[in-house]
């Protein structure tokens, strides 16, 4: 499905358990196609570092409670994110479901100081860290169509700079080397630069398949996108 390079490197004596995370993928149609905003993260970050990346973090405490959505929102989050963990996890795949949607909520405020109602948000992938990588996260990656005249802002400490960016150009500087992407976003982008609007995003047939990437594959990809350039 997503091509990645491999390689074959030893496991760890002790591979780290991924940590629940949620990503937004927050899309909006323009003149010249689609676009996502995006952050570009700074050098200092001990995961990421220098990347371009979606809103997003890590799940906490708080986001398994205080919620109410509409139960048939849960059920249909649930359904979708079937094949994940968070599916099986003690047999509460809706508490689960409204916990990830939560954490989701929560980074867009937090990160670009938009409140963006669940209605908004679509489930579309699930992506795990391969098992040598020192940090590793469970993602939850959600597409979102905020309202037109949604305006998020750049208002956090681990980014440089946080835009709106043409989906076509985020690709185009990437395979130019002027940005550099993780594996899933950079796959995430190419599949979602497919559609000509956001409404097309939204009403497709797509199924999450959770990606757990091979051992090797991130350092694999890096070289790899550098070797081409």
């Amino acid at each position: 499905m997503t091509d990645l390079p491999q390689q074959d490197l030893p496991l760890p004596k002790e591979v780290p358990q991924p940590r629940l995370a949620a990503s937004v993928i927050l899309l909006r149609d323009a003149p010249g196609g689609l676009e996502a905003f995006v952050q570009h993260r700074v050098s200092t970050m001990d995961f990421a570092a220098g990347m371009v990346v979606f809103p997003g973090g890590r799940v906490d405490a708080a986001d398994e409670s205080g919620w109410d959505y509409a139960e048939e929102l849960l059920q249909r989050h649930a359904t979708d994110w079937q094949h994940s963990s968070i599916s099986t996890a003690r047999g509460e795949a809706t508490k689960n479901a409204g916990t990830v949607l939560t954490a989701a909520i929560r980074e867009v405020k937090e990160e670009a100081g938009l409140r963006i109602d669940a209605s908004d948000l679509r489930p579309w992938a699930n992506w795990i860290t391969p098992t040598d990588m020192p940090k590793r996260f469970d993602t939850y990656f959600y597409v979102a169509k905020p309202s037109p005249d949604a305006e998020p802002l750049h208002q956090t400490t681990e980014a440089w700079q946080s835009l709106w960016m043409p989906v076509a150009g985020i690709l185009a500087a990437e395979a130019a080397g002027t940005l550099q992407l993780m594996p899933p976003t950079y796959y995430l982008l190419k599949e979602i630069a497919g559609f000509a609007t956001v409404d097309a995003v939204w009403s497709a047939e797509h199924y999450v398949v959770p990606v757990l990437a091979p051992v090797g594959s991130m350092a694999a990809f890096l070289k790899e996108r550098e070797t081409r350039r």
